[in-house]
């Protein structure tokens, strides 16, 4: 099942708040305090993700079987493990970059 988690919208402009991802080189802010999962995503020059992920905003869902959804799909970011406890990937589906987040079950 897929649960709506999170809008990222691409900024240029630095944000208060921002949290850092090194192995990304990316900044993320806003999503703590939206009430409806905004995240603004700032990226670095030497980001490596796809460009589509820095320019196009991207919609994100969690999943309860994250290889299930990616199956067949056109993968842009593999599965990885930005923080702790959750993996995520990222498909296109019709020119826009999606988000699939799963949880490590407690």
């Amino acid at each position: 099942m897929r649960r709506y988690h999170h809008l990222g919208i691409p900024t240029d402009l630095p944000r208060e708040g921002e949290a850092y991802l090194p192995e990304f080189k990316v900044y993320h802010s806003g999503y703590e305090i939206s009430l409806y999962g905004i995240e603004w995503m700032r990226y670095g020059p030497d980001c490596p993700l796809p460009g589509i992920v820095q320019k196009i905003p991207h919609v994100a869902f969690e999943v309860d079987d994250l290889a299930a959804e990616v199956a067949g799909k056109d993968v842009i970011i593999p599965p990885n493990s930005p923080s702790p406890g959750v993996t995520v990937a990222f498909i296109v589906e019709n020119g826009a970059p999606i988000e699939f987040l799963q949880f490590e079950k407690k």
